[in-house]
């Protein structure tokens, strides 16, 4: 059934495939209640946890290039063991915390561990997939990602529906068991071989000096920026710009769902043979068309305004597809393999940045209508189209063609 979706074969890699959805599955039941959770179980008020959230991302910045290092010296898969432990005790504490200092703590924390989990995810998906068949590998991950946070969202609804204190104490509890499975189950998976040395020759003045990774670091940071509108300025924009129906955020998170969970497989079987700086110039101008075409919907009533969200959102997602795989098998490939770590970690720093700019900066737009936000959404994502095509003639795995089969074999 994967292989017909255009998935790879999971064959050694069971334990910690399974581990990544059951992660995601917690994280899904979790994310959609989070602000609602605090606001019930504490006495801040909605702009204290929004000041909570803000300033403990903003702390937790600098963990990310740290921990780069870290991945080096001892390996990623200690890493990811690391990260799913601090998350779990994080979430644990969010039981028994209700002053801002001590949330911020503990939102620090859970920062850190999602940080070091993330930081480390794209070594291993690396170690354990072979050349040539890594945009199969982080296409099939994400897709299972998306898919649990799905799941997790239906669980959530249920929470909220019930509303009691005690109904969003489950969540949390069920978020940090989540982990706690997660982490019983990457245990078992053998440290892959690529992860095992320490780093040689090189250190963070090598990745610093490396100017087309940079550039590459400047279009992941755009597609970053993109990747926030989902979560971000959509639900915004049709409920209190739009005035659309309330079931009109759900069918747009469903929608992208559905595509991303079957679609991502074929779009990358159907890359076969582009380029891989091609696909994410086209990437980008389809993200770019989706934000003129959600812009299009604050120009019709209510009923052709719900199509063109709908229609909007499923054109934002082909950018998705497109995008993800190829950044994730760009960024790992290009990156030394001894420095991998520190490299990837500029990746994680990348989706702090941006998860931490996008929610003000979107809210800020907004407030000045419709239309600021969307075109210059509709530039950043146009100006990452011309970085990519640059990224085309300055970094060689750019360069390289989408071939889904793989080009060596790994060690054993």
């Amino acid at each position: 059934m994967l292989e017909r979706l255009g998935f790879p074969s999971i064959g050694p890699h069971r334990r910690f495939v399974t581990a990544i959805g059951i992660d995601a599955v917690g994280s899904g039941v979790f994310m959609p209640v989070s602000i609602l959770y605090f606001l019930m179980t504490t006495d801040l008020s909605l702009v204290q946890v929004g000041g909570v959230l803000s300033l403990a991302s903003l702390l937790a910045l600098p963990a990310g290039p740290l921990l780069g290092g870290v991945v080096d010296r001892i390996g990623a898969k200690h890493v990811l063991l690391a990260g799913n432990a601090l998350q779990a005790l994080g979430f644990a504490a969010y039981l028994v915390t209700d002053s801002f200092a001590g949330l911020t703590f503990w939102t620090v924390v859970v920062t850190i561990g999602r940080t070091a989990f993330w930081g480390s995810y794209g070594n291993i998906v690396a170690a354990i997939s072979r050349p040539g068949e890594r945009e199969t590998w982080f296409g099939f991950l994400g897709a299972l990602r998306n898919v649990g946070f799905a799941v997790g969202g239906l669980v959530s609804g249920a929470a909220i529906t019930v509303g009691t204190q005690e109904a969003y104490a489950a969540v949390v509890v069920a978020n940090a068991a989540s982990y706690v499975v997660a982490l019983v189950l990457l245990l078992a998976v053998p440290a892959p071989a690529r992860t095992r040395h320490r780093a040689l020759a090189g250190s963070w003045s090598t990745v610093l000096r490396d100017r087309p990774y940079w550039l590459l670091w400047t279009v992941q940071l755009g597609y970053c920026v993109a990747m926030m509108v989902l979560n971000v300025a959509i639900p915004v924009y049709a409920t209190t710009v739009l005035d659309l129906p309330g079931w009109v955020t759900g069918a747009v998170f469903t929608l992208n769902t559905v595509m991303v969970g079957l679609g991502q497989g074929l779009v990358v079987r159907a890359m076969t043979g582009a380029r891989r700086w091609r696909v994410l110039v086209l990437a980008n101008v389809v993200f770019a068309g989706s934000f003129v075409v959600l812009l299009g919907a604050g120009r019709t009533g209510v009923v052709l305004g719900v199509v063109v969200v709908l229609v909007g959102t499923v054109v934002y997602t082909a950018g998705e597809l497109l995008g993800g795989p190829v950044l994730g098998a760009l960024s790992a490939e290009a990156a030394p393999e001894h420095l991998r770590g520190r490299y990837l970690s500029l990746i994680q720093l990348a989706w702090n940045l941006a998860s931490t700019v996008a929610p003000v900066t979107f809210a800020w737009l907004l407030d000045r209508g419709s239309s600021p936000l969307w075109l210059v959404l509709a530039a950043v994502s146009l100006v990452a189209a011309a970085l990519a095509a640059r990224l085309g003639r300055v970094l060689p795995a750019a360069a390289d063609r989408v071939t889904n089969r793989s080009a060596d074999p790994l060690p054993a």
